[in-house]
């Protein structure tokens, strides 16, 4: 089993920035893909960025790109996520995930692990 405990939301004015983390501990050795996603309410988890872990080759959503940078550091075992320009539709509870497809892995069934979210609203 892979643990997923994600810290780093909050609550930021549009234009803003946030930095959310993500810390993998357990079988950290049975994914080679780590990911974030999005879900706001009355919404689907939608697919924001991803990583390689052994490459670091970045995907990211076309509504994220040039904002967003997903990051790791292998020696913690943590994966970041850095949020700048920040926009109103940004707002949603973010969510860290572990799998093993690599490349443009943009789909929830392409990740097996989950962390239980942390909560990003962006105000106008």
């Amino acid at each position: 089993q892979v643990q997923l405990v994600e810290s780093g939301g909050g609550l930021v004015q549009a234009g803003g920035s946030l930095r959310l983390s993500c810390a993998a501990s357990g079988r950290t050795f049975s994914y080679r893909t780590m990911g974030w996603f999005r879900q706001a309410p009355g919404k689907e988890r939608e697919f924001v960025a991803t990583i390689t872990w052994s490459t670091g080759n970045t995907y990211y959503a076309d509504s994220v790109k040039g904002r967003f940078t997903i990051s790791r550091d292998n020696a913690k075992n943590t994966v970041y996520l850095q949020m700048n320009s920040l926009k109103p539709e940004d707002s949603a509870v973010y969510y860290c995930a572990a799998g093993m497809v690599v490349g443009a892995a943009t789909k929830t069934s392409h990740y097996n692990y989950w962390g239980q979210g942390t909560q990003v609203t962006v105000s106008s």
